[in-house]
């Protein structure tokens, strides 16, 4: 009897993975969902539904996009690092999920160890803005204005722990000044209340502010990257505005739950990066400010540990906490 039952086990245990196997060799089989964990019209969903839209047809399966808001991007990382370990759900990652971990300390979840990197995305420089019609003119009048008149002016963000907050902290950090923090469940939002005069200003990405910028709504005051960009050629950076040394460059991962088979991870991985090659995807994004990026799974693991260690150094010495 216990011998026939170690073989029914036996059998059982070879039956399972020769059924894993099938899955892994067929996957996908049902359409992908790709959580963007911040509101509609931000800079995640604009990278997300870029490359999902081009994704799809070369797994040869919908990628269909859920917006999950809240708690700064977390409940989205959340559903996704308790779903099922199968490579049918993924997550557009942020500094919020793959940097900025330390800022909380209630977290239902371990971003670190519960989510697997899958590729790298794209990476690209804020832009400090104001509202047209805002007096403020340049950094060195924000400067001016922010020291003479602390916690009087507010900027907005996608939420804690988001690229704009982060951004916007370390500005604070670096210049010395004081301001309001507004966290919103994305960048849409918040955009929307600098366009309506309900924040002063915001560290946006590239890519969203361009649109705003060319039609004159918003005035760019200087970027985040170590260098201009060749989008706003005439927008300084904030180091050469009057904050030496300052750097912030938002950068975005495609993640999934940890468990997922290595081989659903790399063909994931593959099929990303050739999505990131597309001429029409490298022009669209480049007119942008936005660079792509690609590259291997242990890529996105360095990128993340490297932002990870910078960002929780900052976090300790600014003395930060979520809101």
């Amino acid at each position: 009897m216990v011998k026939d039952f170690g073989k029914l086990l036996l059998a059982c245990g070879l039956v399972a993975a020769a059924s894993l196997a099938v899955a892994q060799d067929s996957y996908p089989s049902k359409p992908i969902k790709l959580i963007v964990p911040y509101a509609a019209g931000g800079p995640a969903d604009l990278l997300a539904r870029t490359v999902a839209e081009r994704l799809g047809p070369r797994l040869g399966q919908p990628v269909l996009i859920e917006n999950k808001t809240g708690a700064g991007g977390h409940l989205g990382g959340e559903l996704v690092a308790k779903g099922a370990a199968d490579g049918y759900t993924l997550m557009l990652g942020t500094i919020a999920h793959n940097g900025a971990v330390k800022l909380y300390s209630n977290l239902r979840y371990d971003p670190l160890k519960d989510l697997q990197p899958v590729a790298l995305i794209a990476e690209s420089p804020s832009v400090l803005i104001v509202n047209q019609k805002s007096p403020i003119k340049s950094v060195a009048e924000l400067l001016v204005t922010l020291r003479s008149q602390p916690g009087k002016m507010s900027y907005g963000s996608a939420g804690n722990g988001s690229a704009m907050h982060m951004a916007a902290e370390l500005f604070r950090y670096m210049a010395k000044v004081d301001y309001v923090h507004v966290p919103y469940r994305g960048g849409a939002p918040a955009m929307a209340d600098l366009l309506g005069g309900q924040v002063d200003m915001l560290f946006e990405s590239l890519g969203t502010a361009h649109p705003h910028l060319k039609s004159g709504k918003v005035r760019a005051l200087a970027v985040t990257g170590t260098a201009r960009n060749a989008s706003l050629p005439d927008v300084p950076t904030l180091d050469e505005a009057g904050v030496p040394g300052y750097s912030s460059v938002p950068w975005y991962t495609i993640s999934a739950a940890r468990g997922v088979p290595p081989t659903i991870v790399s063909k994931l991985n593959a099929e990303i990066n050739a999505v990131l090659k597309t001429p029409e995807l490298v022009q669209r994004w480049d007119a942008l400010g936005i660079q792509p990026l690609g590259g291997s799974v242990a890529d996105a693991l360095r990128r993340n540990q490297m932002e990870t260690d910078k960002w929780t150094a900052v976090i300790t010495s600014a003395n930060l906490k979520a809101e």
